[in-house]
């Protein structure tokens, strides 16, 4: 009894079953709740990817979200306040199902915007 139980665990052990990558998927959505398709990847593809584009000036403001399997990770994020652009990219089931977690708020270009607006509202009495 105990020589069977080794062999069947040493035979679950070694047999080795690939599972496919899956992902969210959309390509140019407003916002996340165009992205409830899913995407089993191929097996070259190791990352789910989420890239998340936005613009605000004045009273126009506009973004971009698509999401989907990619095979190298193109990490990046770039604001510059009316701005945004971000690649964010993970490795397990679903996981890319945020839109813009990667997108940072430049504290420099906040501070310099909120301190020129101080200067020009309240300038002359200062």
């Amino acid at each position: 009894m105990k020589a069977s139980l080794a062999i069947l665990l040493a035979a679950c052990l070694c047999v080795e079953e690939a599972f496919s990558l899956v992902c969210w998927s959309c390509d140019g959505a407003e916002s996340n709740w165009g992205c409830w398709r899913w995407q089993i990847c191929s097996d070259s593809d190791n990352y789910c990817a989420t890239t998340y584009i936005g613009a605000s000036l004045g009273g126009y403001s506009s973004q971009s979200i698509s999401k989907g399997c990619v095979p190298v990770c193109p990490s990046a994020g770039v604001n510059i306040g009316v701005a945004a652009v971000s690649v964010n990219c993970c490795s397990s089931f679903l996981c890319n199902i945020s839109g813009a977690s990667s997108v940072k708020t430049n504290h420099l270009v906040l501070a310099v915007g909120i301190l020129a607006s101080f200067f020009y509202l309240f300038g002359p009495r200062l």
